[in-house]
């Protein structure tokens, strides 16, 4: 403790200089410094984040790349399974749009895991909404069509929206058998 109450705050305001007289003022005033340790005036270490915040690096840019282009592919294949097939292709065709965008989200373990493979769905699914100058269109018909599109819709929310990634068992320590 120190004698006058009012030395101890205005130390702690002024700005610390990183030189010889700054470790021997500390030593002085009863405060234990280490003399072989630097002090810098880094900030404190953030954890990292994920999702939006998260730092790009470029293998989660190809993950997501990859991702993106997995949703094409399988807007394709639902399409045209669910045109071919009506009930059963229709619930074929969202059964692996949900198992896409929530591997996505899994694999990469942040949201934009499950907005990347969605991203490319809906890009897919709307380019070939357009139809063809003819009249024709890819759709069987028009049932199937406000299903598919609402049903990827609810299913790429909710796979965006799930607040957390359940852990694996191998990472809690537990075999998984």
């Amino acid at each position: 403790m120190s004698t006058n109450p009012g030395k101890g705050r205005d130390r702690a305001r002024a700005p610390r200089t990183d030189g010889p007289r700054a470790g021997a003022r500390g030593k002085a005033s009863g405060t234990a410094s280490s003399s072989n340790a630097p002090r810098t005036n880094a900030p404190p270490r953030v954890p990292e984040s994920t999702g939006f915040t998260a730092r790009p690096n470029p293998a989660r840019i190809a993950a997501y790349f990859g991702l993106a282009v997995l949703g094409a592919l399988v807007a394709l294949a639902g399409t045209l399974i669910q045109a071919a097939w009506f009930p059963g292709g229709l619930i074929i065709a969202l059964a692996g749009s949900a198992g896409l965008f929530y591997g996505g989200r899994i694999l990469t373990g942040t949201q934009i895991g499950a907005l990347a493979p969605a991203v490319g769905w809906f890009i897919t699914v709307f380019l070939l909404l357009s139809g063809r100058p003819e009249g024709d269109y890819v759709f069987g018909d028009e049932l199937g069509l406000v299903l598919f599109m609402l049903g990827g819709t609810a299913v790429a929310v909710m796979c965006a929206t799930t607040s957390k990634v359940p852990q694996s068992a191998t990472r809690n320590g537990r075999s998984g058998i």
